[in-house]
């Protein structure tokens, strides 16, 4: 065998041509993403990368939501990424949820906790964990609906956060499925109510439509 090459300067050093590209996309999406562990995050990513599939990347920096400490915890940001990776298909394998929930970083306690709530088996509903999500996410129904519409919307940061009310009412009747105290019909009641305005808005609901309703509670809790 020939002896290896002696390298004498860095100009010898054979740079592919799409490297730094690659190296400034990966240092933004980190700063995004503020990953707990960056070398967990960093093989996920570039495993996602060169397999073509959708990056473990939160689209903007969030700040500090809610009160949480410096521990990782799920966040909007965080929820939305899990999403996007997950809602190619109606449904995913308990393993692959668990894959992508790691690689971004995320405590398994609060995962097996939710998949507990949801009562999941191995093959779990993305949309109904995604509800779930937004679950742990809000304080009350309202409020992780309007999670959900801001998650899910096409409209603009700080825009009506409008999402097609089919999806609305699937997680909120999904959600409201959750609580034994919040009789079906009920739900029924309340999503019919909200069908005038839907058709005006050409299907689809804003937070705004519900946010300040008081006929979400349950009917035990509607005099407080």
């Amino acid at each position: 065998m020939p002896p290896p090459e002696t390298m004498f300067c860095s100009q010898q050093i054979n740079i592919p041509t799409g490297l730094p590209e690659v190296l400034k996309n990966f240092t933004k999406a980190a700063i995004r993403t503020q990953p707990k562990d960056l070398l967990v995050w960093s093989a996920a990513y570039f495993e996602a990368l060169a397999k073509g599939e959708t990056l473990p990347v939160k689209e903007r920096l969030e700040m500090n939501f809610g009160n949480q400490n410096n521990d990782a915890m799920l966040t909007p940001g965080l929820l939305k990424t899990l999403h996007k990776q997950l809602s190619s298909a109606e449904t995913c394998n308990r393993e692959e949820l668990q894959d992508k929930w790691k690689a971004l970083c995320l405590p398994l306690e609060q995962l097996e906790n939710m998949l507990i709530l949801g009562n999941f088996g191995i093959v779990i509903s993305c949309m109904e964990f995604f509800a779930l999500g937004c679950s742990a996410l809000g304080d009350s129904l309202k409020t992780s609906l309007k999670v959900a519409c801001e998650i899910l919307t096409e409209d603009e940061e700080g825009g009506a956060a409008r999402i097609p009310f089919e999806i609305f009412s699937l997680v909120c009747t999904y959600l409201a499925s959750l609580d034994s105290e919040m009789p079906q019909g009920h739900i029924d009641s309340f999503l019919a109510s909200l069908e005038p305005q839907v058709k005006l808005q050409h299907g689809m609901i804003k937070p705004l439509d519900f946010i300040h309703r008081e006929d979400m509670k349950p009917p035990c809790d509607s005099s407080d």
